[in-house]
């Protein structure tokens, strides 16, 4: 077995979710823990286009929006989230008391994210560095 160092590191705040993620070297599954504050608004809905991910509760009951509905989920809850469209999502809080997720995530290498309501997509590569466009920006193909 390699020798795999796994290192805890501040992400940022995207979306006001406190979050911090492990990382493992080398690639492979990853792992984050978000942490959602009471009343927090919605993480923007997005799917990733390489990742698959999977959605573990670890406290409290926040709400998943799907593409065919919400749900209110409880601890222990775990909800799979396949590449594509199909596993399109957005978390809230609205609950009175903090809200923690586990995901897991099999870490595609370049993957791209996309945000439909908001016409963005984010592409990662390295496994950390994300940069983003609006889905009409343009430009001249070079072939």
């Amino acid at each position: 077995m390699a020798d795999a160092t796994n290192i805890w590191d501040d992400v940022p705040d995207w979306g006001g979710a406190g979050a911090r993620r492990l990382i493992r070297a080398g690639g492979g599954l990853g792992a984050s823990i978000w942490e959602f504050q009471p009343g927090q608004p919605e993480y923007v809905y997005h799917f990733h286009h390489g990742s698959d991910e999977l959605l573990v509760v670890l406290r409290g009951e926040p709400k998943l929006r799907l593409g065919d509905g919400e749900r209110t989920l409880r601890e222990g809850d775990t909800v799979p989230l396949p590449h594509g469209p199909e596993g399109g999502r957005a978390i809230s809080n609205p609950g009175d008391s903090v809200a923690r997720i586990l995901m897991v995530s099999s870490n595609a290498d370049p993957d791209v994210a996309e945000y439909p309501e908001t016409g963005k997509i984010g592409i990662i590569t390295d496994g950390k560095t994300w940069e983003f466009f609006r889905r009409n920006d343009e430009t001249e193909h070079a072939l």
